[in-house]
């Protein structure tokens, strides 16, 4: 199974290689965002953009709402499955 995790865009770091750092519930990890950057969305109004990523690469562009509830159901997972584990 394939997971996407939300994540926020918060700096870009290499224009050339398209890469940026991502805000993933607190951690920040360089991911390239080539596949969200089009003409009509240059590198440079990325940041602050919500985005899904997967296996380093920023897959879609989503929503704040969007990604504020799938961050929510990684917790009560995370919080059901330690109960399971108990």
């Amino acid at each position: 199974m394939c997971l996407g995790i939300p994540g926020q865009i918060i700096e870009i770091t290499n224009i050339k290689h398209k890469l940026a750092i991502v805000d993933i519930g607190g951690v920040k990890r360089e991911v390239n965002i080539a596949c969200i950057v089009d003409e009509q969305h240059p590198l440079e109004a990325c940041i602050g953009d919500w985005v899904l990523v997967h296996v380093g690469f920023a897959m879609n562009r989503i929503n704040e709402q969007e990604a504020a509830e799938t961050l929510q159901l990684f917790q009560e997972l995370a919080a059901a499955q330690t109960g399971i584990s108990t």
